[in-house]
């Protein structure tokens, strides 16, 4: 573990947004970033975080998937229409395999769990563009997997519990009782 956790030069433009309607999670992520030298903007809705961001586009931005008032993907969206090059890193505590795909072809570099750990973040941020991510101590049980799959198609039905039981050859208080539950380690 030692040996992927390498330190990266923070660029002269150190500016961060981090977008996340978890307020005590936002002060100690927007607290742990500036001591790592990052200069700090923080927003807690989707609505906030765009208007911070067309006011002073970041060179990087932490951003959670689920907030309050939509999608933390519209933000990452809105940040590679007005700054290309920016780094941005996804939370979000509702992972699931489309998410992340859909996070990164919109310009996200890293996609982590909540809670995640503030260094884990700061490497996400700095690691540069061909550094690649070490291989996960712990992979995925078959559990999370057959999870994270139900999760996807769940999310491609729009959230529709008859429509994904269908699509998914299982009955439909099968999959309330699935989706109920907590995510398998």
């Amino acid at each position: 573990m030692e040996a992927a956790q390498q330190s990266w030069p923070i660029p002269q433009d150190n500016t961060l947004l981090i977008v996340d309607d978890d307020r005590a999670f936002l002060a100690r992520l927007a607290r742990a970033m500036e001591t790592r030298g990052f200069e700090v903007e923080t927003a807690p809705s989707v609505e906030d975080g765009l208007i911070s961001l067309r006011r002073r586009p970041p060179a990087f931005a932490v951003v959670d998937m689920r907030l309050d008032d939509g999608s933390g993907i519209d933000v990452i969206a809105a940040l590679k229409d007005v700054r290309p090059e920016a780094r941005a890193v996804v939370l979000t505590g509702y992972g699931n395999i489309a998410t992340a795909v859909t996070a990164v072809k919109l310009g996200a570099v890293d996609y982590l769990a909540k809670p995640a750990d503030a260094d884990d973040v700061y490497q996400a941020l700095i690691a540069p563009g061909d550094a690649k991510a070490p291989p996960p101590e712990n992979p995925m049980s078959a559990d999370r997997v057959r999870w994270e799959h139900i999760q996807r198609v769940y999310e491609l039905c729009n959230r529709n519990v008859s429509e994904t039981a269908r699509r998914l050859n299982m009955h439909r208080r099968t999959l309330q009782r699935i989706l109920a539950k907590r995510a398998p380690k």
